[in-house]
């Protein structure tokens, strides 16, 4: 491995990785050569996964919405491996009914997907050297309206604006801050959605992403790898789509007018 692009020698942090996302990007952490703890609320699950990881992987339970649970997470990983450059906010829910959402609704979700970030950000922040990275993962969804939902996408969106403000006030630490937002990803969600159907998932997908399917976990895990590499030293304080050109869309799904006129007059 070109060396400008290697994480050997760094420890990261990757919250809500027991599953889906979160296990994608731990394993290209660690094939780029960090080494990983790994955070989630199921310790059997997590046990396991660090287990089938290997050499380099730990485990530790958390539960985001807990400020003593991220302080112990942040000194195991110190007493495991001595230091810490990356920090990957992904820990992440999805409860939103959109307008009809209760207060109890919003404050967990923005508790989960928001404020933990913020306060595992100027916890781990505090521990990590010159030349540290945070990662938020965004999504496309806090950039587009979209009709039944609210919270998760006011969360995302709001994760995005906060990479900004950090970015500005950790320059000085010499730490940078950068969002990596994904669009439709092979992911438990989706899976659901498609009924385990994977290919079903990309002819749907296609519709919406101009490179014709949905996106690998493991292409999200790239990127995140590049960013906290050498490779992106001059990069903070953005949002990265990495979403098979979802956002470069516009509602007419990047279809001439004469088309749609077309398909829809041969309907009537």
């Amino acid at each position: 491995m070109n060396d400008f692009y290697s994480l050997a020698g760094k420890v990261a942090i990757v919250t809500g990785s027991t599953q889906g996302l979160g296990t994608d990007i731990a394993r290209r952490l660690l094939a780029a050569g960090a080494r990983v703890m790994l955070l989630g609320r199921n310790r059997e699950t997590g046990m396991a996964l660090a287990a089938e990881l290997g050499e380099g992987c730990r485990f530790c339970p958390c539960n985001v919405e807990l400020d003593e649970d991220i302080e112990q997470c942040i000194e195991e990983t110190l007493a495991a491996f001595g230091r810490l450059d990356i920090l990957v906010n992904n820990a992440c829910i999805y409860e939103d009914q959109g307008l009809a959402s209760s207060r109890e609704q919003w404050f967990q979700t923005l508790n989960v997907n928001l404020i933990s970030a913020a306060i595992f950000t100027q916890k781990a922040c505090a521990q990590m050297p010159r030349g540290g990275t945070v990662i938020n993962i965004g999504s496309t969804g806090g950039k587009f309206g979209a009709a039944g939902r609210a919270i998760y996408p006011a969360s995302k969106a709001g994760l995005i604006q906060l990479t900004k403000s950090f970015a500005v006030t950790l320059a000085e630490q010499g730490i940078r801050v950068v969002c990596v937002s994904p669009a439709w990803t092979w992911s438990p969600s989706v899976a659901r959605f498609s009924g385990g159907d994977q290919a079903l998932a990309d002819r749907v997908g296609a519709h919406f992403h101009p490179l014709g399917r949905v996106g690998r976990g493991e292409e999200i895990g790239n990127a995140v790898c590049f960013l906290c590499s050498e490779a992106a030293s001059w990069i903070t304080g953005v949002d990265i789509p990495v979403d098979g050109g979802f956002s470069i869309l516009g509602p007419d799904q990047g279809i001439a007018p004469r088309i749609w006129f077309e398909r829809l007059g041969n309907d009537q």
